[in-house]
């Protein structure tokens, strides 16, 4: 048992030396006419599908088209949703050399401008527009600002584009397992992003286990809801599901409804998604139908993950659960539960470090690591650890220190089996009167709550406490809030100075592109006298 909060992870399975071409090759050599991906569109009639055979000679076709028009290091950005052809581009510039900068979908042209000029990205493949966003307009209107982007190419052209590939077939240099292979822009929970370059040694190794720790089978169904632009899509979902050559259903953009029924239709028995997105689909009036018989894997992440979605998804599915931890830094997962483990370790806690990684908690004042039980700065350190912040020396060295350990801005304590729990964002944290609260506490308590849909607890000024605690509930469905019942039920759960002074009421969370709480857009909503109080 652990006296000190430090734990390292198993030793197997070891680190695999390969890269993202390399395990799509393998895939496609091992079961060649297994189906590994379908477009999970609503028309059922347009459901395109590929084998593995099929997907890797076309991520071959993308490598070259790539090719001929980038060298080796360059940066390209791909700005879509959820399309069959963003996979191909993930092992198609692994294959070429080319870094793939991924862009939100959701963003506009201020937010796309400085990620192109920020990962100083030579190309951009685009689609033409979605949910009413122009996308490819807007990067044609950007261009006169972005001088090194050169190539816009719409994946409306995508046929012409792989063709022009064909023709030049260009040679694809040698990739090396340490090689970067992609910029991913942070979800931006407390601020602007900054783009974390990743090697393919991470991205590989982290999907494949976080698969095999979720419990996954070699051949499973697997439904992708994770939007691609994020680690969650593109490494645990993608790179998971090709490490156990599974069929991936890609799901365009997330809607309960179309969710409920690609996971019946194709039998799927595995899903990674978000507690927005699991709130969303229990709540939905298909799910209690459903046959969902099929399922033997789900899992959560993104953001602290309520006591209640863990029971109740156990109990309504019959499927083990598992929690991930992690950002996009550490490729992404550090930490997570098991499928084996109790309820009580799947609901309480972040799980143990993944194979390979070590976890630390420390004392964020002084760097010391804490005795067992006591909060402190969640820090990881391996294989996973992103290579730096791109083209930023001053914030990769406030990020990761002289021995490596990436420091995750999250608040966590270890027992001592080394699992872990977390309490929260460094900067989350609420300081009233000079006592620490943490919002991760009441906000699983007030979920408990029949009435209440989601939650998020942050600090506000206050003249005399310095910040006082504030509670921002989103109603469950047909649901009235009355501020006086939600404080009389948290008083009997928690100390009165944990209890919210300020309540406020609202429609929907705003929330980063992963499904993760974007807090400061609250605080900065209220600081604009833009919410009522209750």
């Amino acid at each position: 048992m652990l006296t000190m909060s430090h734990a390292a992870g198993p030793s197997e399975p070891a680190v695999r030396d390969i890269t993202l071409g390399e395990l799509l090759q393998w895939a496609a050599e091992t079961a060649p006419d297994r189906t590994a991906l379908i477009a999970g569109v609503p028309d059922k009639e347009n459901r395109r599908q590929w084998t593995y055979a099929e997907l890797y000679a076309q991520s071959l076709r993308t490598a070259r088209a790539l090719r001929t028009r980038f060298e080796p290091g360059e940066r390209v950005a791909v700005w879509a949703h959820n399309i069959p052809e963003w996979i191909m581009m993930e092992f198609g510039a692994a294959m070429a050399g080319v870094i793939l900068v991924t862009v939100n979908p959701g963003f506009r042209s201020a937010e796309v401008e400085y990620v192109l000029k920020q990962s100083r990205a030579a190309g951009v493949l685009v689609v033409k527009e979605f949910r009413g966003n122009p996308m490819l307009a807007t990067v044609q209107a950007l261009g006169a600002r972005c001088p090194e982007l050169r190539e816009i190419i719409c994946f409306d052209q995508w046929d012409a584009f792989l063709e022009s590939g064909d023709r030049a077939n260009p040679a694809l240099p040698a990739v090396r397992s340490t090689d970067p292979v992609m910029i991913q822009y942070t979800s931006g929970t407390t601020g602007f992003a900054k783009g974390a370059l990743l090697h393919h040694r991470g991205l590989v190794n982290n999907g494949a286990h976080t698969a095999d720790r979720a419990g996954i089978p070699d051949g499973a169904v697997q439904i992708t809801t994770m939007p691609l632009f994020h680690t969650g899509g593109c490494v645990c979902c993608v790179i998971g599901a090709v490490s156990k050559r599974a069929t991936q259903v890609l799901v365009e953009a997330f809607e309960p409804g179309l969710v409920i029924e690609l996971m019946a239709s194709y039998r799927s028995n595995a899903m990674l998604g978000v507690p927005t997105m699991l709130v969303a689909m229990m709540e939905h009036p298909s799910f209690a139908s459903a046959d969902l018989s099929a399922l033997k894997a789900i899992y959560s992440g993104g953001s602290t993950v309520p006591a209640a979605i863990v029971a109740d998804l156990e109990r309504r599915l019959g499927a083990p659960f598992t929690i991930v931890f992690g950002q996009t830094e550490c490729s992404p997962v550090a930490l997570m539960t098991w499928a084996t483990d109790t309820i009580a370790d799947k609901a309480e806690t972040i799980g143990t470090p993944m194979p390979n990684v070590e976890v630390k908690i420390v004392n964020p004042d002084t760097g010391q690591t804490v005795a067992i039980g006591e909060i402190g700065e969640i820090c990881t350190r391996g294989y996973h650890v992103m290579q730096g912040y791109f083209e930023d020396e001053a914030a990769t060295k406030a990020a990761i220190d002289a021995e490596g350990w990436l420091h995750t801005g999250d608040l966590g304590a270890m027992d001592a089996r080394g699992y872990c729990t977390i309490e929260g964002r460094l900067k989350d944290m609420i300081i009233r009167g000079g006592e620490n609260i943490y919002p991760r506490e009441l906000e699983e308590i007030l979920f408990r709550h029949p009435k209440v849909g989601d939650v998020a607890v942050i600090g506000l000024p206050d003249h005399r406490w310095g910040e006082v605690v504030s509670a921002f509930i989103r109603p469950a469905p047909g649901m009235l809030i009355v501020k006086e019942e939600l404080h009389d039920y948290l008083r009997e759960h928690l100390a009165p100075h944990k209890t919210p002074r300020h309540w406020f009421v609202v429609d929907a969370m705003p929330l980063t592109g992963s499904g993760k709480i974007q807090k400061f857009k609250l605080r900065e909503q209220w600081s604009k006298g833009e919410m009522v109080e209750l």
